[in-house]
């Protein structure tokens, strides 16, 4: 009965009555908050726990954000002694103009299903199956209904290709960079997909090249928000968004995105990082759904 009790209290006022959980559960528990080595949890950690985020900028787990994770902030150079050599009589103008100013929208898309007998060989061998290319279908439909204004889109499938019928006028570009492959040792590990050493250390320095490339703050010069679309692979977007939102990239192998999805990630000029989207796939019909 007191344990269902507890319950209630930690249902009912989960915003600021943490106290009251402590003390009923102390109560009913008491070895549970003693002095002892073994003990969890304690009153500190709990109330500490409760407490609104605020604008803290640590994590919970001891790390700060990086605000400037794309080493491409100028006006940094200013706290290291350079600033005659960068900027101008008047660096507050210079640091200013350095600043980026407008807020980048990227929109990763997984190809659609392909044959997987070309699994294993360059992406040009990896013909979509008609599922595929029904679902390339979908994809550039719902692109198109969200009515926002893309910039370019960058591609290493023929998925691609059916997306743009829907996207007329945006530019569409191809880059090696965005191939297939093994970004990371994955944390923990997995028995069903194990490359060799040497494919992680060739796979992930280009993957990782290629998050550089397209993943960072807008150029100072963009006045203007930009919304651009790339069109790669599952292994590639979910090192990305680990990537991007400073989470361990060790743990992409945990994200599992359907095909033809689309995954969202705003990039502020302040350097903060959202995740509005990931794999979506609610614009497609639930039997025409696959993970291949």
């Amino acid at each position: 009965m007191s344990y269902r009790r507890t319950i209630k209290i930690v249902c009912g006022f989960a915003g600021g009555s943490a106290v009251l959980v402590v003390a009923a559960a102390a109560a009913q528990y008491p070895g549970c908050f003693g002095h002892t080595r073994a003990a969890q949890w304690s009153l500190f950690n709990v109330l500490q726990a409760a407490q609104p985020a605020g604008n803290r900028t640590v994590a919970s787990t001891g790390h700060a954000w990086d605000f400037n994770w794309d080493k491409r902030d100028l006006s940094a150079l200013l706290t290291h002694g350079k600033k005659k050599e960068i900027f101008s009589e008047d660096p507050s103008s210079e640091q200013d103009k350095a600043k980026p100013k407008a807020t980048r929208n990227i929109l990763l898309i997984r190809h659609s299903q392909y044959n997987l007998s070309g699994f294993g060989f360059g992406d040009h061998e990896r013909i979509l199956t008609p599922l595929g290319r029904e679902q390339a279908e979908f994809t550039g439909q719902q692109l198109a209904a969200l009515g926002l204004k893309y910039d370019i889109m960058v591609r290493a499938t023929e998925t691609a290709n059916i997306i743009s019928k829907y996207l007329p006028g945006v530019e569409l570009v191809s880059c090696d960079l965005l191939r297939e492959g093994a970004p990371i040792e994955p944390v923990p590990p997995v028995t069903h997909w194990k490359p060799n050493a040497v494919q992680y250390r060739e796979d992930g320095a280009r993957i990782e090249a290629a998050f550089r490339r397209y993943i960072h703050c807008s150029d100072p010069k963009q006045k203007e928000d930009s919304y651009e679309i790339i069109v790669c692979h599952a292994n590639v977007i979910c090192y990305f968004v680990c990537r991007a939102l400073q989470f361990p990239p060790e743990g992409w192998q945990r994200i599992g995105l359907n095909n033809g999805t689309i995954t969202w990630l705003t990039v502020r000029p302040s350097g903060r990082v959202a995740l509005r989207t990931l794999g979506d796939s609610g614009f497609m019909p639930p039997d025409r759904l696959t993970r291949t």
